[in-house]
């Protein structure tokens, strides 16, 4: 069976390995990016595709943008949605040093962009098979793991879990499944090089995880590996 799965932030990291991985197993994958000109790996991956990949350009933070990808899919079904795309906010985020300026945008990304991009899209994973509506958050946006650094990271993420499991309750007629789910500590650019796990390494197991995912996981706050997290 085809799935079809659109992906925020894939010009790299766990985002291109999403579109890279769901590509070589034949699904028709909508690979979205803020400036897709510059996503040469993207581009190029997605012209080896023979038509499976397809690239359109999205800006989470722009309710504009997300309208025109709207537009641009029309009533096309989706099966699975990764809501990837997201910042980390910068180096000002400790007390008596926070960028409250950046701390607003990096609100707008993280928490607003993936409400943003379910809500407009809702049509379309209703009529998906899978009906599946993940964001990738961060273990770091658990309250009880909070130790009072990266406090602009922190609350995107906390709040972002929280709005999923908003969409969770108020998507439950659509028979739409939404998790928030915690990459693990990964090595993209965010994460550095001395992550433990690769990209590839992440994103096998993710994928295991959603393609297991059913109703009654709807709300969860879940690690990479399909174990819960303390909200």
């Amino acid at each position: 069976m085809t799935i079809t799965v659109l992906i925020t932030g894939a010009n790299r990291g766990l985002g291109l390995e999403f579109v890279r991985q769901y590509a070589a197993e034949g699904a028709r994958v909508l690979a979205c990016a803020r400036h897709p000109g510059e996503a040469k790996a993207l581009l190029d991956l997605a012209a080896a595709s023979k038509g499976k990949v397809t690239v359109h350009p999205l800006d989470v933070a722009s309710d504009a943008s997300v309208t025109h990808l709207a537009a641009d899919i029309g009533a096309e079904p989706i099966d699975v949605l990764i809501n990837n795309a997201g910042v980390y906010g910068g180096e000002h985020q400790r007390l008596g040093d926070v960028d409250y300026e950046t701390w607003i945008r990096t609100l707008n990304v993280n928490t607003l962009g993936p409400v943003r991009v379910v809500e407009a899209l809702r049509a379309n994973l209703a009529k998906g098979r899978a009906k599946k509506a993940v964001a990738i958050t961060s273990a770091m946006g658990s309250n009880t793991r909070h130790d009072g650094a990266a406090l602009i990271y922190r609350s995107s993420k906390a709040a972002l879990n929280n709005a999923m499991r908003g969409l969770s309750i108020a998507l439950k007629a659509d028979g739409i499944v939404v998790v928030p789910m915690h990459p693990g500590w990964v090595q993209t650019d965010m994460g550095g090089a001395s992550a433990p796990l690769t990209p590839a390494q992440s994103v096998t197991e993710m994928r295991r995880v959603i393609a297991d995912l059913t109703p009654t996981d709807s709300g969860r706050y879940i690690n990479y590996d399909g174990s819960e997290i303390p909200w």
